[in-house]
């Protein structure tokens, strides 16, 4: 494909992409001229696609709604997206890997060799499926409801429930739902594969603010305990006797800092302080707590309880 070829294509893909584009931005993104981006949207026009005009400093370019496009016409970057996206379909949590498949093999058919080889050598292993995989209907019928703002009626677990769903949430390939229960009058994080839409929905609803801002954030923020913000209720400061680069691999959550070369400060949280001395000492290296109080009683409490266990029976000091 020539470089005016490739560079039509592309913009054919942002025009499609975005509904207003200013005939600038176009031109930055595309690396040429303004001029050139009219001579090019004028072949497009030429081909078909029914591209408007705005006049003025600010004009830009909008393609029109009814454009009849080809079935698929993809560049470079649009081909490999689409092939990473269906490879890896099994791994969402919907029960789409059978269609997505067959989804590839047909895309597949109607690209030229060069992009076939392309798509053909992505290869990679996603991770397990979803233990339980959401069906498409559900998660249709419930991301329709988000958009319309409609109650929900559903069974959850077989219990009937009312709720006003405010948003979806994928996390390691589980979908949640953040909706305001009505019979319990609060926040809940309902499970999809768990759940079971009725018909009809409910009447509309005003929307809500939830609780952390967005749905995203108040999932995170459940997963740790709390109600209100993305934080665990229990976080502390250790010193470990190891080199950050030793340490940092394994905090997923925190902060990592050196001390010196063979010594780093940690600052981690957890569900209870137990939980975190207990993640914390997983390094196997000796560790002083910093703080805060809490969590340097619990390590001499458990430094005694580790004593008691250590200390020989009656039985064993008889032999």
């Amino acid at each position: 494909m020539n470089g005016a070829s490739s560079r039509m294509l592309t913009l054919l893909s942002l025009l499609q992409a975005r509904r207003d584009w200013p005939g600038a931005a176009l031109a930055e993104r595309l690396g040429v001229t303004t001029r050139t981006v009219r001579r090019d949207v004028d072949r497009l026009r030429q081909l078909g696609y029914r591209i408007g005009a705005a006049k003025g400093p600010d004009g830009g370019y909008r393609l029109e709604a009814g454009s009849e496009l080809p079935p698929l016409l993809f560049d470079d970057e649009q081909a490999v997206a689409i092939a990473v996206a269906l490879r890896g379909a099994a791994a969402s949590g919907v029960d789409i890997g059978e269609a997505a498949e067959r989804a590839l093999a047909t895309v597949r058919q109607v690209m030229p060799s060069r992009l076939r080889r392309r798509v053909d050598g992505i290869r990679f292993t996603s991770g397990p499926d979803s233990a339980a995989p959401v069906s498409p209907a559900v998660l249709e019928a419930v991301s329709d409801a988000v958009r319309d703002r409609m109650t929900l009626r559903l069974d959850y677990l077989g219990d009937p429930r009312r709720a006003e769903p405010h948003g979806l949430v994928a996390r390691h390939g589980r979908w949640y739902l953040v909706a305001w229960d009505l019979e319990r009058e609060d926040w809940r994080v309902l499970r999809l594969d768990r759940m079971r839409p009725r018909t009809p929905t409910g009447p509309r609803f005003a929307p809500r603010e939830v609780p952390t801002g967005d749905a995203g954030t108040f999932v995170d923020a459940r997963a740790k305990g709390s109600k209100d913000q993305d934080r665990w209720p229990c976080t502390g400061e250790v010193e470990i006797a190891l080199p950050a680069s030793e340490v940092a691999p394994w905090i997923r959550e925190g902060r990592v800092e050196p001390v010196g070369e063979r010594a780093c400060r940690v600052t981690a949280g957890s569900w209870s302080w137990t939980a975190l001395l207990a993640d914390l000492l997983r390094f196997d290296a000796p560790l002083r707590v910093i703080g805060p109080p809490d969590l340097a009683e619990v390590a001499r409490s458990l430094a005694a309880h580790l004593d008691d266990a250590a200390a020989p029976t009656a039985d064993q000091n008889s032999t």
